[in-house]
C-alpha cells in the first residue's frame, strides 16, 4: 500500500486530471515555475502519486459511464456515418431535425443557409442560393485512434532499443575497482 500523499501531492493529482498536463499541473499545484516540468515528472513517477492517480481515473471513469468500450464504439459509429443518413431520395439535405442524432452530434462544422427571394413579383423575382456546407470528422484521424485502441499499430513506427541495465553495469564496475584496490 502506498503512502499518504502530502496536501501537496494530492493537489497535483486534482490538477493533473483536468488536462493531463504534468508540469502545468505541477505549477498549479503549487510548485515552483522554474523546477515545474522535473516535479511533473518527478511526480508521475512516484509510486503513491501514481495510484491515487490511477484511482482518482477509475473513480472518474465509473462517475461518466465512460471508458475503452465506450470510446471504441463512439469510433466505430462515427466512421460509419453515411451521408445517405442526412438526404432525401432527390439528393437534397433533409432538415436537422430529421437527421440521426449521431449526425447531429457528430459534425465539426455545418453552415446553413436558406433560399430567399430577393425582390420583384412572383414572376419576376430573384432567388438567391448558396449551398449548404458541412464538416465531416477526419475520418482518416478516426481510423487511426481505432487502430491504436485496438492495437493494430497501423501508424506506429517500430523502433527496437537495446535495455542497458545502467545499475548493473555500475555495480560491476565498481567491484572491479575495488578488487584493484585490494
Amino acid at each position: 500500500m502506498a503512502k499518504k500523499l502530502t496536501d501537496k501531492q494530492q493537489r497535483f493529482v486534482e490538477e493533473y486530471l483536468k488536462d493531463l498536463n504534468a508540469t502545468q499541473a505541477a505549477k498549479r499545484a503549487g510548485y515552483s515555475e522554474r523546477t515545474a516540468n522535473e516535479q511533473g515528472a518527478r511526480l508521475l513517477a512516484n509510486v503513491s502519486v501514481s495510484e491515487a492517480l490511477s484511482l482518482a481515473k477509475a473513480k472518474r471513469s465509473a462517475e461518466i459511464k465512460i471508458d475503452a468500450n465506450y470510446v471504441l464504439s463512439r469510433l466505430i459509429e462515427i466512421d460509419q456515418m453515411d451521408a445517405l443518413d442526412i438526404l432525401d431520395d432527390d439528393g437534397n439535405m433533409l432538415p436537422i431535425r430529421q437527421w440521426p442524432k449521431l449526425w447531429r452530434t457528430t459534425l465539426s462544422g455545418l453552415d446553413i443557409n436558406r433560399l430567399r427571394t430577393l425582390g420583384g413579383n412572383d414572376d419576376q423575382a430573384e432567388v438567391e442560393s448558396v449551398l449548404q456546407k458541412i464538416k465531416w470528422p477526419d475520418k482518416v484521424k478516426n481510423l487511426e485512434l481505432i487502430g491504436r485502441h485496438v492495437d493494430v499499430q497501423a501508424w506506429k513506427e517500430r523502433v527496437e532499443m537495446e535495455v542497458v541495465d545502467h545499475a548493473a553495469m555500475l555495480e560491476r564496475a565498481h567491484k572491479r575497482v575495488r578488487s584493484r584496490e585490494a
